[in-house]
């Protein structure tokens, strides 16, 4: 409650007595008030959209253990997460193949680095995802197909299948930062797993070799 002070003068022409006389304030239109305010809001703002991931699918196609370790090798690449912000990677699954061990390569996490090697394995479906972009932009494609030709185009067999494996000395951030390499190369077939030893050697190897030159 608020209060408003008059002054009534004394009629024997003393000082004049101040009395108190309470009022009442009405904050009816303010609620009206307010509930504009949040009906507009509702209407001019856009909702939050839900964030989702999109996950391939297994063929459900029979294929033998030979087919699948064939096609493995042939569109795998491995990417090893090392100490003090390093990253390497190498083509295939890191099996030593008619006695030759994979070329180990140090790379970073630039546009011309581990980006680079990942649109260089994946390019089939860059090339497809582009293809896509392209008659959707032309009006040529609604929304929904485009959504679902693009996550076909993520499982099609020759896309990339990466295996992603962290040494004790990395940190979570470069983990990160590979993953966002994953969405924005478009590599829907990936795995975080554990590293072998043989990962370790060659990256011991590889140091070596980086120290003496």
């Amino acid at each position: 409650m608020s209060e408003i002070n008059t002054e009534v003068k004394n009629e024997k022409g003393g000082k004049p007595k101040t009395k108190k006389v309470s009022t009442r304030v009405d904050f009816t239109p303010m609620v009206d008030l307010g509930f504009l305010l949040i009906t507009f809001f509702m209407l001019t703002t856009t909702l939050i959209k839900p964030q989702t991931m999109e996950i391939s699918m297994p063929s459900k196609d029979k294929v033998s253990i030979d087919e699948q370790n064939k096609a493995d090798a042939r569109y795998a690449m491995t990417i090893l997460i090392g100490k003090e912000n390093k990253v390497y990677y190498f083509f295939g699954t890191g099996l030593v193949e008619n006695g030759v061990e994979p070329e180990l390569k140090l790379t970073d996490y630039s546009a011309e680095g581990l980006r680079k090697a990942l649109l260089q394995k994946n390019i089939d479906v860059m090339l497809k995802i582009h293809e896509l972009k392209e008659k959707k932009n032309k009006n040529l494609l609604k929304e929904e197909d485009y959504k679902k030709q693009v996550s076909d185009a993520k499982a099609m067999k020759t896309a990339a299948v990466v295996m992603i494996k962290a040494t004790d000395e990395s940190n979570y951030k470069n983990l990160i930062d590979v993953l966002d390499e994953m969405l924005i190369c478009n590599v829907a077939k990936y795995a975080i797993v554990d590293i072998t030893p043989n990962d370790l050697e060659l990256i011991d190897k590889l140091e070596k070799k980086v120290v003496v030159n």
